[in-house]
């Protein structure tokens, strides 16, 4: 198969018949005070949004650098001054009081600059009030088996009463109870949070799944861990991704599977009419006179994968991270993963990816650059994407 112009390999591409299924879990919760109305059913995560990650992450770590930074890109992004202040008093319950209280010394010390810079930050509202016939227990009570969607008792709770008290009444009561953020941000500031944490797995397993109750998607969830591993800490990004992996598949997490140390750099993000999606990509050897071979690092976002292409001079992909998918015309989407090497035979159409959950990082190597770079096709349909074969 040489040669292949887009109408004929469009008509080749008629010929070939797909069965595709794919569910995106949504899920939207309403609450009766006026946080918790957000009917936002965005897949994508506005700026907004990635700057309280990013804010939530660095607080989390204590690293006071970049959280001033972070800081001033959600002012600047929209955030007002007692919504930055707001996640940060919350995260005093996941981080503790002393990272919370540096994190809000920082605040102080961001507005002081912007002050003197003349830059007028919004203040942002204040907290209704709470109900008055009812105490801190019962508010938190009512709004914990809201958020979960479920009563919590048993376990650690039945052990040690005061925990469960202290929790109700402070965190679910006191902090959840305060309608300046609605409960799908504050989801996603503790989602952040524990994700750039040790030692805190099954707490964030847990939150994966109380975010998607409160209108957090799959691939914002996958979005938000993207920008744990790509801006705060490689190695804690890629536990977070395998513990959201473990949720979506409705299985356990395996606590000693080994995270992923990647070995070269990601390179620069790369959104072109190539790809579908946002892939990385880093240059490591370039073709000469000498040696026609060229050798890259690609990283692809969950769901992102390239064209219907070919290489006049064959390629061979060596599969160091996660999971994807791979098609060569007339075959099956077959599944690759972690270990897989896939050898590209010359002038053959195919196409490669991430998982729709799963980031994908595979080192390709061009074979014989002097026979022609490669030749850009039609994108890969969603159909087409989805015909996947489990292995």
């Amino acid at each position: 198969m040489v040669g292949y112009t887009k109408m004929e390999y469009n008509m080749t591409q008629h010929s070939i018949k797909y069965l595709a299924s794919f569910a995106l879990l949504v899920s939207c919760f309403s609450f009766g005070i006026k946080a918790q109305n957000n009917t936002d059913t965005s897949n994508q995560l506005s700026n907004k949004e990635k700057q309280i990650i990013a804010i939530a992450a660095h607080a989390a770590q204590g690293n006071i650098p970049k959280l001033h930074t972070a800081l001033n890109n959600g002012l600047d992004a929209g955030l007002s001054i007692g919504e930055e202040k707001e996640m940060l008093i919350q995260l005093y319950a996941y981080t503790g009081f002393p990272r919370s209280l540096n994190a809000l010394t920082e605040l102080m010390a961001v507005l002081a600059k912007r002050k003197n810079a003349e830059i007028k930050d919004a203040t942002g509202e204040t907290s209704s009030p709470f109900p008055s016939n009812k105490t801190l227990l019962q508010i938190g009570t009512d709004n914990q088996a809201q958020l979960t969607g479920r009563k919590i008792g048993g376990g650690v709770y039945e052990f040690a009463p005061v925990m469960d008290q202290y929790l109700k009444e402070h965190l679910f009561g006191a902090i959840f109870g305060r309608d300046i953020l609605d409960w799908k941000t504050r989801e996603m500031v503790t989602i952040a949070a524990l994700s750039s944490m040790e030692g805190v797995e099954p707490q964030l397993r847990s939150h994966f799944g109380v975010g998607m109750h409160n209108g957090l998607t799959q691939d914002q969830l996958s979005e938000l861990v993207t920008i744990i591993e790509k801006e705060v800490d490689t190695k804690r990004g890629e536990i977070a991704r395998q513990i959201l992996q473990s949720v979506i598949d409705q299985k356990p997490y395996k606590a000693d599977v080994i995270p992923y140390e990647p070995i070269f750099e990601m390179g620069q993000k790369t959104s072109n009419d190539n790809f579908t999606g946002t892939i990385y990509h880093e240059p490591l050897i370039k073709a000469d006179t000498a040696n026609q071979v060229s050798i890259g690092n690609v990283t692809f976002e969950p769901g992102a994968r390239t064209n219907w292409h070919y290489h006049p001079g064959g390629q061979v992909l060596l599969v160091t991270n996660g999971k994807g998918r791979y098609q060569e015309l007339g075959q099956a989407v077959r599944e690759i993963q972690k270990g897989d090497v896939i050898k590209c035979e010359p002038n053959i159409p195919h196409w490669h990816g991430a998982a729709p959950n799963t980031a994908m990082t595979h080192i390709a190597i061009g074979m014989n650059q002097h026979k022609g770079a490669v030749v850009w096709l039609l994108p890969v349909t969603d159909t087409e994407y989805n015909a996947i074969q489990e292995r």
